[in-house]
């Protein structure tokens, strides 16, 4: 399975169009609809699931059949709804949130 291993020195995913801007620019680059991604180029207000962003992003990707591992520390977060968020999106097969790159790239392509 391929999947999209984002780069870039600036923030890549700040609201749900750059997501789905993302999603196909690597469908179109380079076949494939599951994106690997440094949580530190999505906005930091996807974090906060009061703020509806991560969301509409997620909603998205379902929507056009896209698939997301997000890497990095997510320690920072302390409360108790973004943890259940994650651990619950770990259990599926569309989201995940993983500590390192590689980590991320094993769980989307598996």
């Amino acid at each position: 399975m391929v999947c999209a291993v984002v780069q870039s020195d600036d923030k890549v995913i700040v609201d749900a169009q750059s997501s789905l801007d993302t999603l196909m620019t690597a469908n179109y680059e380079i076949g494939t609809k599951n994106i690997v991604i440094d949580k530190a180029l999505i906005a930091e207000e996807f974090f906060i699931l009061g703020s509806g962003l991560a969301g509409e992003i997620l909603q998205k990707y379902v929507n056009y059949g896209g698939r997301i591992a997000i890497y990095g520390d997510f320690s920072q977060y302390t409360g108790k709804p973004l943890k259940d968020f994650i651990y619950e999106s770990n259990k599926g097969h569309d989201v995940f949130f993983a500590s390192t790159e590689e980590e991320a790239i094993q769980m989307i392509t598996r």
